[in-house]
């Protein structure tokens, strides 16, 4: 079977072998490729992608092709090292990080939970992307470990908040987008500038405490059940790789406000797998996504926000139509009350020692795949 991480791929990393320094490479199959050997100059021996994505769409293009044309020849042994060897470290060194809400289908069925009775989406959803602003700090490499965040909760029926571990401990797999170039203070981004502003994808799972949500988002939106961690993939697949993955968005109705229409619009065919414990639960279907990550960055900047070499901004959660595509153990088990069956036991929610794994593959050329690297994240206790 031909890998997901051949030569249409050659996602981007930062990695270091056994005591040596954190540099860039790129990965081609089970194996890195050491950039800063192999073309040289400063930007590879970094331990970020971030001043060689600072260097701008051109650029990036052309050493794209210097790398594809370096994987089709003889590389130097001393610059290629099996993925098994070495330590892969966080990509890049992120800037603001912002979570949107972009799939209908899962703002319809969290607004089915929460809001029993009245329209599952709010009143602007499908005049804006809606979003909020999270913790860069948080943004920890996939295989970081996640301690179960302590708040206020309020049990069901309780007058009063207590205090302690979250119990209702979720994931949400989304999609996540690195800003490669900045734009000024006051200077908005328009939606055809998305592909020479954004260097490349990552997989992300936004983990979140549904308890402590629940009870504080109410009127300012998420905070500490957000805030504790996100893990994005340890590569960073460049929007070069995924022109064979380019789908239209769904209709968009009514018509958005112009700022936010797409002539050519960014919906990508990503398909997504979530795995807990092993076990295979979801696989969310990104080709179903409202907004587009174009106008995602276009709304982020309307107001004049700047951005930044190394911004992050996911896509929210990635939940199709039916049951087994919904991207949060919130929405496949119904909150709960409808638990699935890990491993031979029912489960709703994330107990400590829990392994969740999200791993993704797009269309690529002539018939191929190109794989977006995993998020691996296991649950320890609180501390």
């Amino acid at each position: 079977m031909t890998s997901p991480f051949g030569p249409a791929a050659l996602p981007y990393g930062v990695f270091s072998p056994a005591g040596e320094a954190p540099r860039v490479g790129v990965r081609l199959g089970d194996t890195v490729v050491d950039l800063a050997a192999t073309l040289g100059g400063d930007v590879f021996a970094r331990p970020s992608l971030n001043a060689f994505m600072a260097t701008g769409h051109a650029e990036w293009v052309r050493t794209r092709r210097r790398v594809t044309d370096l994987v089709s020849g003889d590389i130097p042994d001393e610059a290629v090292h099996a993925l098994s060897d070495v330590t892969l470290h966080l990509p890049i060194e992120v800037g603001d990080y912002v979570d949107f809400y972009a799939s209908e289908h899962h703002a319809t069925n969290v607004g089915r939970l929460f809001r029993p009775g009245s329209d599952p989406l709010t009143p602007n959803w499908k005049h804006l992307p809606i979003g909020y602003h999270g913790r860069a700090g948080t943004v920890v490499v996939s295989g970081t470990d996640v301690v179960r965040p302590s708040g206020q909760r309020r049990p069901p029926g309780a007058d009063a908040p207590t205090f302690g571990p979250s119990v209702r401990l979720d994931i949400e797999a989304e999609v996540g987008f690195v800003v490669g170039t900045g734009s000024a203070l006051g200077a908005p981004v328009p939606v055809t500038e998305f592909a020479t502003r954004v260097f490349g994808v990552v997989l992300l799972n936004d983990w979140s405490a549904r308890d402590l949500q629940a009870w504080e988002y109410v009127p300012l939106g998420p905070f500490l059940g957000k805030s504790f961690a996100t893990s994005i993939s340890a590569w960073v697949l460049p929007l070069l790789a995924l022109d064979a993955a380019r789908v239209p968005t769904p209709v968009q109705d009514p018509e958005p406000l112009p700022y936010l229409r797409e002539t050519d619009p960014w919906g990508l065919d990503l398909d997504i797998s979530v795995t807990w414990n092993g076990q295979e639960v979801s696989r969310p279907p990104y080709r179903t996504m409202y907004w587009s990550p174009a106008q995602m960055l276009a709304h982020l900047t309307v107001n004049g926000a700047s951005t930044r070499t190394g911004d992050l901004f996911a896509s929210g959660t990635v939940s199709g139509p039916e049951k087994d595509q919904r991207g949060a153990f919130l929405e496949l088990t119904w909150g709960g009350e409808e638990p699935i069956v890990v491993a031979g036991e029912e489960r709703t929610f994330l107990r400590d020692g829990d392994e969740v794994v999200l791993t993704a593959t797009a269309p690529g050329p002539d018939g191929t795949r190109v794989g977006l690297g995993e998020v691996r994240g296991r649950v320890r206790p609180a501390r």
